[in-house]
């Protein structure tokens, strides 16, 4: 992309954050009048301070000096109290847009599809969420109103220095291309280093994510020296990208400063000959130091605003790929869920990935409302993505998925979902209380809805003997439970929320013995009555299903009962037989 090409981007997302203000234009407009109220008072302590020393300290008129005096100090608190104002609703502004836009963000990234999350590093979708968002609080902080208020002040300047003394302000301009030369140079060396500093930050967040999720592979396999190497080279370009903006800054500052010694210089010099010849006063020349220090002041930060400004919008790009993405869930349709009974039907469907290859090719099966269908297969060989396509996670390229004979496409996407109560192995908790982890915050549930639930699956008394009862504070993935405490939960989780449809992806597989016996009376009380489709490894739990089917590499090759299909020979006879070394079932 040119450079050009580059700029019409920028104006067009710059066009785009100024958008978000339509929400808060009061306080937008509010804030562009005090950005012109305070370019032009900051002019009035300069020219008050050179009254006070033309009118009255010089004419010894000390009367006229304690008044002049009074001036300022209403000039300088008055000044103080708008400055105060407007910096803090400016950066009020910049936290609402924020967060107005990481909740945009975060809606977004909770509709996307599993296939997005299967291409997109967690560790970048947190930088988006996070580093990226926070970045677009600094364009209103840093950017916009706060570099228009800069330039405001620098024009009013530059306008008052001309018109009290158009050739002593000549004079200090000379200065001035060498600051805007510095500038450009400084400009261009941080935006670089910000750069590799966005793009350190989102590889160490995926580098730290994925390990701190998959610590128990690394302590199993030893590997902690090698995630500790390639944790430091990730550090290591974080902070040599930082050491790059702070080098800038080291040269930048002091130059900021010499070049501002060199027109104080200049105006001593030459306000010094104007003075000598009466061509000008002492308090012309003490007002043009003070025009001078407010006018480099600004020009000192413009640099390094413009570059929270350009970094701001190359963050604001990336947020708005991930709101502006369209493979997000396609929700048209319009029928309710709420009365379906679970008849559920394949009709020659077929679904791949990204890759041709296909994951299930012509499948057809259907299980009546109200039975059980176990699925069992090696691993790939599609018992998951089925059960994905069902409520919809994925999308299927061929063929028809219909419940209760209509179209899954049909059904309003979240009623459908409820219909589906889902199982899985690795069950998750979060970080919060027994409650929250039970209604996941809905706060429809009530307490006797939860007391029977909790009853009927046999975990009401294990969880009224933790302290503080449902508001037991679980740590992250509920780790201070047992597995099979933890399967329980989830049981009662789906439960509460009364499914049609209920999915067990190998939930009985890490259940210890102990558990087992539990786990099996609750399984009994959540399948009965609702349509079921099992996917597990145990025996014991595919034996009571009404109808079994044997995957292989995306077809179906055997379907039958227990009974019938053990005696067939075919190839779930065969993982029977297998079932001593290889534990399939």
């Amino acid at each position: 992309m040119n450079k050009r090409a580059k700029w019409q981007q920028s104006i067009a997302i710059g066009k785009r954050i100024l958008k978000e203000t339509d929400a808060f234009k009061s306080t937008f407009y509010l804030l562009i009048l005090l950005s012109l109220v305070l370019g032009g008072i900051s002019m009035l302590r300069p020219y008050l301070i050179q009254i006070s020393v033309d009118n009255y300290i010089r004419k010894l008129d000390w009367h006229g000096l304690v008044w002049i005096t009074v001036i300022q100090l209403l000039v300088l608190l008055s000044e103080s109290g708008l400055r105060f104002l407007f910096l803090y609703r400016m950066n009020w502004l910049g936290m609402h847009i924020m967060m107005r836009i990481r909740n945009n963000v975060f809606v977004k990234i909770v509709h996307q599809q599993l296939r997005y999350f299967d291409n997109t590093p967690i560790g970048t979708l947190t930088t988006r969420t996070i580093n990226d968002v926070e970045a677009l609080q600094d364009i209103f902080s840093e950017g916009f109103i706060s570099i228009l208020a800069d330039l405001i002040t620098i024009i009013a300047v530059i306008a008052v220095m001309l018109f009290t003394n158009w050739k002593l302000a000549l004079v200090c301009l000379l200065t001035l291309p060498l600051i805007l030369l510095a500038t450009y140079f400084f400009k261009e060396q941080v935006r670089a280093s910000f750069q590799e500093v966005r793009t350190a930050v989102a590889a160490l967040n995926t580098f730290v994510q994925e390990r701190l999720s998959n610590m128990h592979l690394i302590q199993a396999y030893t590997a902690e020296e090698q995630s500790l190497s390639a944790f430091q080279q990730i550090n290591a370009q974080h902070k040599d990208a930082n050491i790059k903006a702070i080098f800038a800054y080291s040269v930048f500052f002091p130059v900021v400063e010499i070049v501002l010694a060199t027109a104080i210089g200049l105006l001593v010099w030459v306000g010094a000959n104007q003075l000598l010849h009466q061509e000008i006063t002492a308090g012309v020349i003490i007002a043009f130091i003070m025009y001078l220090n407010l006018l480099f002041r600004p020009l000192r930060m413009l640099a390094d605003k413009f570059n929270v400004l350009q970094m701001g919008l190359v963050a604001a790009e990336r947020v708005y790929q991930v709101i502006d993405d369209q493979a997000a869930e396609v929700n048209t349709g319009l029928l309710k869920a709420d009365e379906i009974k679970g008849h559920i039907r394949f009709d020659q469907v077929s679904f791949y990935y990204d890759t041709p290859t296909r994951i299930l090719n012509n499948i057809s099966f259907e299980v009546p409302a109200g039975t059980s269908l176990a699925i069992v297969g090696a691993t790939g060989s599609g018992k998951t993505t089925i059960v994905h396509l069902i409520n919809r996670l994925y999308e299927y390229q061929q063929g028809q998925i219909t419940i209760d004979g209509r179209a899954i496409e049909a059904y309003e996407l979240n009623s459908l979902r409820k219909q589906i109560g889902f199982v899985l192995q690795d069950v998750f908790l979060f970080a919060g209380t027994i409650w929250d982890n039970l209604t996941l915050q809905d706060p429809n549930f009530t307490i006797e809805q939860v007391d029977a639930v909790c009853k009927a699956i046999g975990v009401y008394d294990f969880i009224m003997q933790l302290p503080n009862g449902y508001q037991y504070q679980l740590l992250e993935k509920g780790q201070t439970l047992s597995q099979g405490q933890r399967q329980l939960l989830s049981f009662v989780r789906v439960l509460l929320y009364n499914p049609k449809i209920v999915i067990l992806d190998e939930a009985t597989a890490s259940i210890d013995s102990e558990s087992e016996q539990m786990i099996q009376e609750a399984l009994h009380y959540l399948l009965e009555g609702r349509t079921s489709i099992i996917i597990a490894h145990r025996l014991s739990t595919i034996k009571k299903a009404t109808s079994i089917m044997v995957l292989v590499k995306g077809s179906i090759v055997e379907q039958g009962t227990h009974e019938a299909l053990a005696h067939q020979g075919g190839a779930y006879a065969r993982l029977l037989q297998q079932k001593a070394l290889t534990n399939v079932l």
